[in-house]
């Protein structure tokens, strides 16, 4: 069974891959400022671009918004918030209304709902391709390996020896004659060896048998191995982008040049550097892999044109420092800063009402235990306050926190079991500001209630859970889409007594609804059912909706004298009602899950 989170795998994934991309094309713009200077800097540079794509700035951002949340709310310009986070993640879900399909782009819809699975489908046969590929080149300089001698005397040791002393290499480099064709190049990342090929020091005399070793060694020096198997790891897993390809080969471009300016400042003998270059190439065949590190790699003609013009870089200069560290504070400070935004204005929505009008408090609020073992609850805001009768705790949380029960967890066994009445007034000045208030800041007030009252602490978490996923059924959708003239003679219009969109019956296994979007009509669903139910039809339109089914918990006022269920809630499973009625299906899956965790909460003093 595909996993229900693939979506939002995929957005993710897509933010990163994109964000990889202008991070590197940054980089681009960095090194052609500085393509007068060493190529050991641009190597870095596009070393930083390759481990871009293994880091996905959403570490640094929550390294932001932990810190913001550690620190409490700041101030933070909406307008600015909102521009950071459409640039920071473009392949989120817009918040823009859909406007009705027609029917061929719900054919695309319907498609694309697939892709995902499609692309988590094709990556392994890449990943594995990419890997198998590797591995039969890893193993034709392995085998290489394995039949060469290591040798400890001879014009190679002793050229080596001297070049060690002069570039100041403690740790000697174990140098192995091979019967391959293979080119010198080194072997391994912790311990590197010198695969040297036998016949080739015959056709060399000594000084370009020199500076083919000085080469060699400079790739000891500077870990070539090492960040070039960085970069297969990275194109293994990115094999789909061609952009980490294109990386690979700068990477291994610079690479060389480095190693050339090294060599030519040792030896000063450009001629000499580069016949010894030519003649390995007449001789030895090219290294297979980039993480065996060789004489001939990258592009040969302009590697001799560079080395035969004589043309010494330049270091870098204080401006030229100056602007790769403001790049590289800027690179790490953006994802920081903008996690501080985005937890920023967390906080500052659910302290709206404080910034633009100030939430009146309860002046009283009584409440006691009710041991009256009714089983009747009655929970209700009121036009001076809030009260609930004989109501557990734990159902007083979900009214304050609008969840539903399958969205809440922790809490000690008792705020299910016992029960309060609670009266919480506001003063008499207050009760006209208390009418103005929407729902969401009624809640606010409750919630604070409860926060003082029983030292109530709760946090948000994201839960792998069982949900339900809604498809189209193999047939197609049986919907009728609503329109815009549409009137509903079926008895459900509104105070003025006319038919109109996105008015609902609902009831036990029972839904009626006329004009609703599929987000809605999930919603509904994930309230009958007590499981979160996710829109994966695609289907983008307004819809009229009946669908009637045997709900699994039927309440007892339902059920007749016979035992049996009453004519008004009769009928299949909601799996069989909802491929009949409306011709899709719900398929049971796991997915991610907003959850209410209760941290804390403690029985309230005696009033």
């Amino acid at each position: 069974m595909i996993p229900d989170n693939l979506s939002v795998i995929g957005s993710a994934l897509a933010n990163h891959l994109w964000q990889s991309t202008l991070f590197a094309v940054l980089v681009g713009f960095l090194t052609l400022a500085l393509r007068n200077n060493r190529a050991r800097v641009r190597h870095r540079l596009w070393l930083a671009a390759s481990v871009k794509f293994l880091i996905p700035f959403s570490l640094l951002i929550g390294l932001g918004g932990h810190w913001a949340k550690s620190r409490g709310s700041v101030s933070v310009h909406n307008g600015l918030y909102s521009v950071v986070e459409v640039v920071s993640q473009p392949f989120s879900q817009s918040t823009v209304p859909a406007v009705a399909p027609s029917p061929g782009s719900q054919m695309i819809a319907r498609l694309s709902s697939f892709l995902p699975e499609i692309c988590f489908a094709l990556w392994p046969c890449g990943f594995v391709a990419t890997l198998g590929l590797w591995w039969f080149r890893w193993w034709r300089v392995s085998r290489a390996l394995r039949g060469a001698v290591s040798i400890s005397q001879g014009r190679e040791v002793d050229a080596l020896r001297q070049l060690e002393r002069m570039a100041g290499v403690r740790k000697p480099t174990t140098l192995l004659l091979s019967q391959a064709s293979l080119e010198p190049g080194i072997f391994g990342i912790v311990r590197p060896v010198l695969l040297w090929p036998m016949g080739i020091s015959a056709r060399l005399e000594d000084a370009h048998l020199k500076a083919i070793l000085a080469h060699e060694l400079w790739h000891v020096r500077r870990r070539d191995n090492l960040t070039a198997a960085v970069h297969m790891v990275v194109e293994a897993f990115f094999w789909f982008h061609p952009l980490v390809w294109w990386l690979g080969v700068r990477l291994v471009e610079e690479r060389e040049q480095a190693c050339d300016e090294e060599v030519l400042q040792m030896i000063s003998q450009p001629q000499v550097y580069a016949e010894s270059i030519l003649k390995t190439c007449e001789f030895c065949v090219a290294s297979p892999l980039a993480c065996v590190s060789g004489v001939t790699g990258a592009d040969l003609k302009k590697r001799i044109i560079r080395i035969m013009t004589e043309r010494v870089a330049s270091r870098l200069d204080f401006n030229r420092k100056l602007l790769l560290i403001a790049a590289g504070l800027v690179a790490v400070a953006a994802p920081i800063v903008f996690g501080l935004l985005n937890a920023a204005p967390t906080r500052a929505e659910s302290q709206a009402a404080n910034t633009t009008i100030q939430l009146p408090v309860f002046e009283v609020a009584s409440i006691k235990p009710n041991k009256s073992g009714d089983p009747n609850v009655m929970l209700m805001f009121t036009p001076n306050g809030f009260s609930a009768t004989n109501a557990p705790l734990r159902e007083i949380i979900r009214l304050a926190y609008q969840v539903p029960e399958f969205q809440m967890s922790g809490g000690p066994p008792w705020i299910n079991s016992e029960r309060y009445d609670i009266e919480a007034k506001v003063d008499s000045s207050a009760a006209e500001q208390l009418r103005h208030l929407d729902q969401d800041q009624h809640r606010q007030m409750l919630q604070s209630l409860l926060e003082d009252r029983f030292q109530l602490k709760v946090h948000q978490e994201t839960k792998e859970l069982p949900v339900y996923a809604l498809l189209v059924g193999k047939n197609g959708p049986k919907l009728h889409e609503a329109k815009p003239d549409d009137t509903y003679p079926d008895g459900i219009k509104d105070e003025a007594g006319v038919g109109r969109a996105g008015l609902m019956r609902m009831g036990p296994g029972r839904i009626k609804a006329q004009g609703l979007p599929m987000a809605t009509v999930v919603r509904l669903l994930s309230q009958q059912l007590g499981r979160t139910v996710l829109d994966k039809t695609g289907l983008m339109g307004n819809y009229d909706i009946e669908l009637q089914w045997t709900p699994d918990n039927i309440p007892a006022s339902m059920i007749g004298p016979d035992g049996k269920p009453t004519p008004e809630i009769s009928g299949p499973s909601v799996f069989t009602a909802m491929q009949e009625q409306l011709g899709l299906k719900l398929e049971s899956q796991k997915g991610p899950v907003e959850v209410l965790m209760i941290n804390r909460v403690e029985r309230p003093s005696e009033n």
